[in-house]
């Protein structure tokens, strides 16, 4: 009976020479020089992986490939506290980002002063939030032909709203509805 060989599809991150964080760490690191940097942040230069292994193992900590590339960079750290730090910077920088919602609020071309008005607080409130505005104008029936009275609608918000906003789309007809974005400066 033949033997018939297994294609092995892994991704490029569960190779086998890495743990399943993409970290090389000790004899998972297969270039055969590295560049080394030592606990202290000093930069030995290109050494054999064998001989930073033999560092390591001199000081009780880990080799720790910080950089791929054909001489990899590589630290000598304690493995478990590297994990740690890295965790610890990625949950920072989550918490940090700041996610841009897109509002919505919509117009009709005959719209009266006092629902412009409402519409208008609640667009700056949106700005004032960090969120994108977008603005449209539905025609609905006979009042396409009311374009430019929609049109002037737009021109209104973007006049009423450029001390803190800026278009980020101009004003664009598609199909029955009009829209434009705006972004807080």
């Amino acid at each position: 009976m033949e033997d018939i060989i297994k294609p092995n599809f892994q991704s490029a991150h569960n190779t086998p020479n890495t743990s399943k964080d993409g970290l090389r760490v000790n004899e998972q690191i297969i270039a055969p020089q590295v560049r080394l940097i030592l606990t202290t942040g000093e930069n030995i230069g290109i050494i054999s992986t064998r001989e930073a292994l033999k560092k390591a193992a001199e000081e009780g900590l880990d080799l720790i490939e910080i950089a791929p590339g054909e001489f990899p960079v590589c630290k000598i750290l304690d493995a478990g506290k590297y994990r740690y730090e890295m965790q610890k910077r990625k949950a920072e920088a989550k918490k940090k980002q700041k996610v841009v919602e897109i509002k919505e609020i919509k117009f009709t071309p005959n719209i009266g002063d006092n629902d412009y008005g409402v519409k208008m607080r609640n667009a700056h409130r949106f700005l004032e939030e960090g969120n994108k505005v977008k603005f449209t104008l539905r025609f609905r029936g006979r009042e396409m032909s009311y374009i430019d009275s929609g049109m002037e609608v737009l021109r209104r918000a973007r006049v009423d709203l450029e001390d803190i906003a800026k278009v980020e789309l101009e004003p664009k007809l598609d199909g029955r509805q009009m829209t434009m974005i705006v972004a807080p400066k």
